[in-house]
């Protein structure tokens, strides 16, 4: 291999890894309006954030690279203002970090329940197993058998679900607002 395409070959190799670390979002707006609820005309620090927004912000997210997000909105020129742009900036970050740490609990949650049910379950199938040993023609113990085992088996298999295999759909979302909480938010004019 020539030296010249071992040069080509490093410079692409660079350049490539320069496009992988970008990991910038831009989005067009007409007013910063877009950005919330159409239904909500409160104040924009108290105003609720738009599901379309949310829904492309999702999407922009899942094709960027890993790593800090930049969210880049381009405004009208004629349409900026500073003081409305710091309050949009705030709202955003508060919202994205509520959220997260919304669905981090939730998460955690699942998880102790799910821990709860798996022991609860094994505690189940020990029971069933002593009844088994005293092996009585007592129709009590037998019933209490036929109960506890298939119970037990059930929590333990669905608390072990759970718990190495949560929602995706919830870890999804709470990978997504991880990545936006620590987002850098600019605006910039067209």
């Amino acid at each position: 291999m020539s030296k010249y395409k071992k040069e080509e070959k490093d410079v692409f190799k660079q350049r490539t890894q320069e496009l992988l670390q970008q990991s910038e979002v831009s989005i067009w707006i007409d007013t910063y309006d877009d950005i919330f609820s159409d239904f909500d005309h409160r104040p924009y620090v108290e105003r609720a954030i738009s599901e379309d927004f949310l829904g492309e912000a999702k999407r922009f997210s899942k094709e960027k690279a890993s790593g800090k997000i930049q969210l880049k909105f381009l405004v009208p020129i004629l349409k900026r203002r500073k003081e409305v742009e710091i309050t949009v900036k705030k709202r955003l970050h508060e919202h994205f970090k509520r959220h997260h740490y919304l669905l981090e609990e939730e998460l955690r949650k699942n998880k102790n329940k799910s821990l709860f049910l798996t022991i609860l379950g094994f505690f189940f199938m020990g029971g069933a197993s002593l009844i088994t040993l005293f092996e009585n023609s007592n129709i009590y113990l037998k019933l209490s058998l036929v109960l506890l085992e298939p119970g037990g088996w059930f929590m333990v298999w669905i608390g072990l679900d759970n718990l190495f295999f949560p929602p995706s759909g919830k870890k999804q979302e709470e990978e997504f607002y991880h990545k936006m909480s620590g987002c850098e938010i600019t605006f910039h004019g067209y």
